[in-house]
Formats: C-alpha cells, structure tokens, sequence
C-alpha cells in the first residue's frame, strides 16, 4: 500500500486550497497511518460527511479499502467510475484489496457499459487482478463490442486482449482470434493466444 499512499497524498497535497484543508489533510494522513477501530471509524464518517471536497473522501476510502473494511465499497466504485484517470487507478488498487464480494460484478458492470466506455480503463484491469467469475465473460464481452474499426477506445481493448491472456481461460480464443485483424491489437491478441496454447498443452 505505501507506494501507492504516497502517490495519492503527493497528488492530493495539490489540491489543498486553504489552512483548514491542510489540518484536515494531516489528520487524515495520521489516521491512515495509525490504522486504529477509533481511527478506521473516523474514516467511515468522512465517506458521508456533507461538504468535503472529494480527496477526503478519497483519502478516506482507499485507507479503508486497503484495510478491508467494506465500509468504502460505494465511494470506492464511485472513484472507479471517475472522470479522472488518476482517481479511477487509486480506487482499482484498493478494491483489489478490499475482499468484498460485490467488487467483481461491479467492475464487471462499469466495463461492459457502452454508455461508460471511456472510463473502462481501470475496471477491466481489476477484473484481470480479481480473477473473479465474472471477470473472463466481462472482458469478452468489452472486446467483442470493441473490435469496430477506428474504435477511439483501443487501449481498453488493448487491456482486455492482454487481461485475458494472462487469465488463460480458451473461452477467450474467438474474441483473441477476431482481434488478430485490427493493428492495434493484433501483436498483444497472438501473444494471448500463444499463452493460452500454453497453458492448455501444459495441462495435457
């Protein structure tokens, strides 16, 4: 977790516009840190406190998270569907740590959401990292829907064709396949499919 906390407080420190936000700011580094039930509940409250701006429920959210305390769930799919890249990556690394059951069908539901498309980045990596149930039919589905020509959202499709090479389940085999014809896709879709020729002649 430390990496990724420091990323976030370095980039939130930024933000900080007022003397009061740096008190709260400190505050919630130290309860972060401390990692105490007193502090974990202190946390909890700055989730649904009114008037906060957004980094402290942010702060608040992936220190929880990465404590797994489900506590953060909501405000942690509500990052993960953010407008802002960097927030959507936070929001990922802490619900791969949280262990809350509802975390897969959530990305899943972010990541085949053609209304939602451009913001699908983080949660098919997620869905990779959980390697869920619903993580290989989710990508397929992104994929599929993707492989149009001149497709604005190729690096999503880029991360699902790479996704579910590593997730090594052949139910990916005719997505891969259909992917070989777009440039853009075509090396990554042979290497996956190659990994999965692998993995399958290794289990024979």
């Amino acid at each position: 977790m430390e990496d990724h906390f420091h990323e976030l407080t370095d980039r939130v420190r930024g933000e900080l516009r007022s003397p009061a936000d740096l008190v709260t700011y400190e505050r919630l580094l130290g309860l972060a840190r401390k990692n105490t039930p007193a502090g974990r509940e202190e946390l909890a409250r700055m989730l649904t406190a009114v008037e906060r701006p957004l980094w402290t429920r942010e702060i608040a959210a992936f220190s929880l998270g990465c404590a797994g305390d489900r506590r953060a769930f909501e405000t942690l799919v509500l990052l993960l569907n953010y407008r802002d890249p960097v927030r959507c990556a936070t929001a990922a690394h802490a619900l791969a740590r949280l262990g809350d059951p509802r975390t897969a069908r959530a990305a899943a539901a972010l990541a085949t959401n053609p209304l939602r498309t451009a913001y699908a980045l983080h949660p098919v990596r997620l869905l990779v990292d959980l390697r869920a149930p619903e993580s290989v039919p989710a990508l397929i589905s992104t994929l599929e829907r993707l492989l149009t020509p001149h497709t604005p959202y190729w690096r999503v499709a880029l991360a699902c064709v790479e996704g579910l090479g590593a997730l090594g389940d052949r139910r990916a085999v005719p997505a891969l396949t259909s992917a070989l014809d777009h440039p853009r896709l075509a090396a990554a879709a042979a290497a996956s499919l190659a990994r999965l020729d692998s993995a399958g002649n290794g289990s024979r």
